[in-house]
């Protein structure tokens, strides 16, 4: 602490003498140690005065001063202070007492070195000493003393530290009365109590400081260190369109920490959906590559997130926005006949059962089918036999049959069923957009009431008689007959050509 004397003392010495003291000061209740040499110096009668300092010499246990820099720390030293003798006349008898008015009180005890020494001046010099070492640390100190701690000395960007100062103590019986904070960030705060958070947004070594003052308006200072690590910086190449169905690449390759450090990479490729299923649609973790491949077959605007993490766990998140744009297509119908045929050979009470999928990628518009029995030849073998013919399409809820007759001797027995118009004929040679040729094709066969005809046909032939029977058991000419069932579609296909972007 600084000691600054309130007076210049001017001592009036003849004699070389050594003076020494223990004195108390009465706060503390530790005992002080004082040894002065004094030398005289002679002056002329002429002069009144000596500007030459005399420089006693101060010993003391636990505490140095040094009177002309006024520094104090906790050592024992020796201190100098000036005196100016004014005069060599001014003697005075010595006292053993010490002055009643002194701050300082004890016995003191003066050891001549050549002659007898004035008590006056040991007198003197202990009183000055004694009031300009008043207050100084260790002897009555009442300056509180700082302590601060953290709950975290390395944080990142955005987190929060709690600061504790509450270890902080001042001497009896003063009281810490006001936390001063500074954050060493530009932000500052003060506050009654000892503890406080501050949350740190910029990046870098930060000293955090408190001030604590008591009372009496005396102050301390204590501070601490606070690392604050960046987050990552990040780097993304990527193109703003792509045609819906191509592949877009995304690169954070060039992403750096600004430490130093290595980083990781967590990509989520849309947070309009939740793939790890968790609840939360920006958390997942569709790919951990410095860079991407992605391929998107919806039209439209695509957002997703690329995170970059240091090795301390900071992390830098940034959305992306791709646009996914439509293709163009042309469309033409084209109207195809397909024939197919099955036959066969049944015998009385048997059946045939054919199915397929004639509308497989087409559209349907008629169908005509005929079941044409084999004529028999002998007459002993008329009448020709009794064949039903039954069609079923569950998928469009169109069930029918038909049995066969024979109408004209000159011709085979038959059975048909035809229909026409299954659905409308639509507009060829136009244009459209849509994401694929694939997703175009299944949007046009499945337009809102021109399905008629989609699904699994499932044809049935069954031997319901076969005439005639003769009497003679285990005899029978006609037991079945050969059957032909011939099939014909008329279908319309969609040909789609992409014309351009």
């Amino acid at each position: 602490m600084l000691v600054e004397p309130t007076h210049s003392p001017h001592i009036i010495v003849s004699d070389a003498m050594h003076l020494s003291g223990i004195w108390g000061d009465g706060y503390s209740g530790i005992d002080q140690r004082l040894q002065i040499d004094v030398t005289p110096i002679h002056i002329a009668p002429n002069q009144r005065e000596l500007h030459n300092p005399v420089r006693p010499v101060i010993e003391t246990r636990g505490l140095e001063v040094e009177s002309e820099n006024a520094i104090a720390t906790q050592h024992s030293s020796r201190h100098n202070w000036p005196f100016v003798a004014p005069s060599m006349n001014s003697r005075k008898p010595h006292s053993t007492e010490p002055d009643s008015n002194s701050p300082m009180s004890g016995q003191y005890r003066s050891d001549p070195v050549t002659e007898s020494p004035r008590a006056l001046c040991c007198v003197i010099i202990v009183m000055l000493l004694a009031t300009s070492l008043v207050g100084c640390s260790g002897l009555s100190s009442t300056t509180p003393n700082a302590r601060i701690s953290a709950d975290r000395q390395e944080i990142n960007v955005g987190e929060t530290v709690n600061f504790d100062a509450r270890e902080s103590t001042t001497p009896d019986p003063t009281i810490i009365d006001e936390y001063y904070w500074d954050f060493g960030d530009g932000e500052a705060r003060d506050t009654k109590q000892g503890i406080v958070s501050h949350t740190y947004g910029v990046a870098g070594y930060h000293e955090a400081e408190v001030t604590v003052v008591n009372d009496n308006g005396e102050s301390d200072t204590a501070s601490i260190s606070v690392f604050v690590n960046s987050p990552p910086i990040i780097e993304l190449e990527m193109p703003t369109y792509i045609r819906a169905g191509d592949t877009a690449r995304l690169d954070a390759s060039n992403s750096i920490d600004p430490e130093g450090a290595a980083v990781e990479f967590i990509w989520d490729f849309d947070l309009g959906s939740d793939s790890d299923h968790d609840g939360d649609q920006t958390n997942d973790a569709d790919a951990t590559s410095s860079f991407v491949d992605l391929t998107i077959y919806s039209s439209g605007n695509r957002t997703g997130s690329v995170s970059v993490i240091d090795d301390k766990g900071a992390t830098h998140t940034v959305e992306w926005s791709l646009m996914v744009i439509s293709r163009t297509f042309s469309v033409v119908w084209e109207e195809q006949h397909i024939e197919v045929e099955w036959s066969g050979y049944l015998e009385q009470g048997q059946s045939y059962e054919i199915s397929h999928e004639p509308g497989t990628g087409a559209r349907m518009i008629q169908v005509n089918a005929t079941l044409t029995l084999a004529r028999d030849i002998l007459p002993i073998m008329w009448p020709e036999d009794n064949f039903t013919l039954s069609l079923n399409i569950p998928e469009t809820g169109w069930s029918t049959f038909a049995s066969t007759s024979h109408d004209n001797i000159t011709e085979n027995a038959s059975a048909s069923i035809d229909r026409g118009d299954m659905n409308s004929h639509p507009e060829s040679g136009y244009t459209i957009t849509a994401d694929s040729s694939e997703g175009l094709v299944e949007s046009l066969l499945n337009e809102p009431g021109e399905r008629f005809g989609q699904g699994t046909w499932y044809w049935t032939i069954t031997a319901d008689q076969c005439d005639p029977d003769l009497p003679v058991d285990d005899v029978d000419p006609d037991q079945g007959n050969d059957w032909t069932l011939m099939v014909e579609f008329i279908i319309l296909v969609p040909r789609v050509s992409e014309i351009g972007v």
